[in-house]
């Protein structure tokens, strides 16, 4: 009998791991990039999160049948690699969506108050009552770049805040705007003049890298915010800081960077900057539903049946 060998490289909840053992020899390890290029070759699975890279290198050295990510983004993972190959991409879109659209919320709450700068000026012993003016999100406008299904999700909360909702994705299904509330608008420049709040939510391609440098940020009002929870290299890292450092805006918040992990960025000397470790979709129920339907994708295709969430749907055809 010929036993099926899946390797999950990146942690994933146990119960998840527990349903692939009962059918599969499930192996949890992380390896380097150097290891995982000599052992990749004994799997017919490899289930990831954003810490390992499946390369092309990886790939053509593997007889893997299908690559898991549990999570939305693939851009640690060579689709086009995988497609010549006939193995299958499968993702968890829909797991982190309400996550992601929370902490998205919660940095819009914190920066609007200063949070950050008074939790540790109030534990330093000082009192800035004064100096710590804030403003209500209520009555502003929220600037979306791209507005998937956090997006969506996103939009329907800040409505109850009573916000304005002004969205620019060239991608979005004419019908979609009326249904969740908002205003679809094909001119980025009037985007970033009118919003009070930008919020990005669009993948990380060769049309989105970057698509936030020093002119969009000029246009921006000087009391606007930024928020970016969707992927690094998005927003101009330099323009960003020198944005921030002259005051052009008021502030940004990052969970996302250009280089991961961000140990060292110069942005982190900001004040009107708040920041976090990729932890957008680090909550427990998260992390829950991505192990779980990614570890059902990965049953689905090495039992010869097609996955709900495939990246490459072309291998369907």
């Amino acid at each position: 009998m010929i036993t099926i060998k899946i390797l999950i490289a990146d942690p994933i909840i146990t119960s998840a791991v527990e349903n692939l053992s009962k059918n599969f020899e499930v192996v949890e390890r992380h390896f380097s990039p150097s290891e995982l290029l000599s052992k990749i070759s004994d799997y017919d699975a490899i289930i990831v999160r954003s810490g390992t890279k499946v390369t092309r290198e990886v790939i053509e050295k593997s007889k893997l049948k299908v690559i898991g990510r549990a999570g939305v983004g693939v851009d640690n993972i060579d689709v086009e690699a995988a497609t010549e190959k006939r193995i299958f991409v499968v993702n968890s879109p829909r797991a982190s969506t309400i996550s992601v659209a929370e902490i998205t919320i919660a940095y819009m709450l914190a920066l609007s108050r200063n949070l950050v700068q008074a939790t540790n000026e109030t534990k330093a012993g000082k009192w800035p009552k004064k100096r710590l003016m804030g403003t209500e999100i209520y009555g502003k406008t929220l600037g979306f770049i791209g507005c998937g299904r956090i997006g969506a999700e996103v939009a329907k909360r800040v409505q109850i805040f009573g916000m304005t909702c002004l969205v620019y994705d060239p991608y979005l299904p004419p019908e979609v705007p009326a249904k969740i509330g908002v205003e679809l608008t094909d001119d980025l420049d009037r985007l970033f003049r009118v919003s009070d709040f930008i919020t990005i939510h669009a993948w990380l391609t060769e049309e989105t890298r970057g698509m936030i440098g020093e002119n969009e940020l000029e246009k921006m009002k000087p009391t606007a915010f930024l928020v970016n929870c969707a992927r690094g290299g998005i927003v101009d890292e330099e323009a960003l800081y020198d944005a921030l450092k002259k005051g052009k805006i008021a502030g940004a918040a990052l969970d996302v960077f250009s280089v991961e992990p961000a140990r060292e960025n110069k942005l982190f000397e900001l004040e009107n900057l708040y920041v976090s470790p990729h932890i957008g979709a680090s909550t427990k129920e998260a992390q829950e539903r991505a192990g779980q339907v990614t570890a059902e994708q990965v049953r689905l295709v090495l039992n010869s049946k097609k996955p709900e969430f495939c990246v490459n749907p072309k291998l369907l055809e």
